[in-house]
């Protein structure tokens, strides 16, 4: 009997380059489905917070600066695919600093609960740099050195919504992200360290 020859597209994707494909991917996908607007998947207007979801699910088994690294990536990304200003980025990093360092101190455990848990704290973080950015960007007027108290009251009155409606959505859909992308990354466990480094 002769083996049957290995299939070269299987064995590239089951390659360390194919992981690394898989995961570039995903994170274009994420960051794209910023835009897809499925039934039940809309809450007042919003949909989830892919970006976020994806640098959730890639933190819990990362290092802090793996983390924030991505949520740089991943935020630069969503600025070159909406606004720049002003910048996911910040908001990203942070994210994926702290999923890691939430996950190294071991506070909560590695499951779809703990991450949709994960999710919505972390958008709450999220959104609020973004409000803090806003803040800064439309409520100090050069002209006058003053800040302008209507432009931040409607910011943060608008905050409060879109935190609490953005979270929620997040974290309900945050298991769909984290699921099949948590079963591709522990096939390749061989390529982590098995010790995190900060």
């Amino acid at each position: 009997m002769t083996n049957p020859r290995p299939n070269p597209l299987k064995l590239l994707l089951f390659s360390r380059y194919g992981n690394w494909f898989v995961t570039a991917l995903s994170a274009i996908a994420c960051s794209l489905g910023v835009w897809v607007r499925l039934p039940g998947m809309v809450l007042a207007g919003l949909t989830p917070d892919w970006p976020l979801i994806w640098v959730v699910c890639w933190s819990v088994n990362r290092s802090a600066w793996q983390g924030a690294l991505a949520g740089a990536v991943l935020g630069f990304m969503q600025d070159a695919l909406t606004e720049p200003r002003p910048t996911h980025a910040l908001g990203l990093a942070i994210v994926g600093a702290l999923t890691a360092r939430l996950q190294k101190q071991r506070f909560l455990k590695e499951d779809f609960i703990s991450v949709a848990l994960i999710v919505f704290g972390m958008t709450a973080i999220s959104e609020t740099l973004m409000a803090v950015q806003w803040s800064l960007l439309t409520g100090w007027q050069e002209q006058s050195g003053l800040w302008v108290r209507d432009s931040l009251d409607t910011i943060w009155l608008n905050h409060q919504n879109v935190t609490l409606l953005s979270a929620i959505v997040s974290s309900l859909w945050a298991p769909a992200a984290y699921l099949p992308l948590t079963l591709w990354w522990r096939k390749f466990e061989s390529d982590r360290p098995e010790k995190r480094q900060d």
